[in-house]
């Protein structure tokens, strides 16, 4: 089930929205190589990726959040540690060779959306006050520093 990207799924934080992006550019990959009936390795691989980038994703929103004083940020790791449990387990389940492809990208895409409007558009106000509002210097010289730390 291929999603496409739209402004609707934007929380107005462009460094975050630009990953929300590309986790769903991922999900919708994993979608199309395994509707392909391509090697298992291949959906290994972009699986591999889309957990990976998913997972840097969550620290690197876990860190802006902190750094923009938001108060439920535990609430909100706690959310991602939830979801980041239930995906390993599909991907063990994956890696022993079970067929968990469509479901994975069911859980992907329904937690997703729901987190995006629910979860993330909760911050997003404090994050553009106390951190893009702190001037364009300031902002950018900290997403440059977090982005190389959590993506390399």
């Amino acid at each position: 089930m291929k999603i496409v990207w739209g402004k609707q799924y934007e929380i107005g934080i462009g460094v975050i929205d630009n990953q929300h992006q590309r986790i769903v550019e991922y999900i919708n990959e994993l979608d199309r190589i395994s509707s392909l009936a391509a090697p298992r390795e291949a959906v290994k691989e972009v699986f591999d990726n889309l957990i990976d980038y998913t997972f840097s994703h969550f620290a690197f929103e876990e860190a802006l959040m902190e750094e923009a004083g938001y108060q439920d940020v535990d609430v909100h790791r706690l959310s991602h540690e939830t979801f980041t449990r239930q995906i390993t387990a599909i991907q063990q389940r994956f890696d022993q060779g079970d067929a968990v492809i469509e479901q994975l990208s069911e859980v992907l895409l329904q937690w997703l959306l729901v987190h995006i409007a629910n979860d993330d558009v909760s911050y997003s106000a404090l994050v553009k006050q106390n951190i893009i509002g702190k001037g364009a210097e300031a902002h950018k010289s900290w997403v440059s520093q977090a982005v190389r730390r959590f993506f390399g």
